[in-house]
């Protein structure tokens, strides 16, 4: 679990299918995959981060809003695999409900000190696709810059996304280092 000021991140149970359900179900949300998500797979993406949780002990978190006690997304760091390769990686997915108000930098940056200070990340990656204008401000918020692209391969298609990045040594030098987040 990780505490910001306005933000309780936990981790994802089945119990938030109804709540996925809504944000990830949203075309308008789930632009960067350029359709919103069916009943099935919401599911298939529940069962996906239980088994990130085993398999690597971390992975998105339900964002619930302090104030409402409402999920309104889901952020965190997770792994991310490119061409074969592991990286830690941090990502979000905001109700448009939520968007603009600061929700995603709030939770991404307490995400990516999780992982500096409690997983012992040298480096830490988002993948965006080039379109994503609002999640590539995020990540240049956190102190992120583009350090290369990929293509993605998703139902049958070829995406194409950037690589940001931030090295431990950037994140310590930019003063952007809260206070380590709580953890329950």
């Amino acid at each position: 679990m990780i505490k910001t000021e306005r933000l309780i991140m936990r981790k994802i149970t089945a119990e938030d299918f109804e709540a996925a359900s809504r944000i990830l179900g949203d075309a308008q949300v789930m632009y960067a995959w350029e359709h919103g998500f069916s009943e099935d797979e919401v599911r298939s993406w529940l069962g996906e981060n239980a088994a990130r949780y085993e398999r690597d002990g971390f992975s998105f978190l339900a964002a619930v809003e302090r104030s409402s006690g409402e999920i309104i997304g889901f952020i965190g760091p997770l792994v991310e695999t490119i061409e074969g390769c592991r990286h830690f990686g941090i990502a979000y997915i905001l109700d448009k409900e939520r968007w603009g108000l600061g929700y995603a930098t709030e939770g991404a940056r307490a995400s990516l000190a999780y992982a500096f200070e409690r997983l012992g990340a040298e480096r830490v990656i988002a993948e965006i696709r080039p379109e994503n204008e609002a999640s590539r401000r995020v990540a240049e918020r956190l102190g992120m810059k583009t350090a290369g692209s990929f293509i993605k391969h998703y139902r049958g298609k070829e995406m194409p996304h950037l690589i940001y990045a931030v090295s431990r040594e950037e994140w310590a030098a930019s003063n952007q280092t809260p206070p380590a987040p709580e953890s329950a």
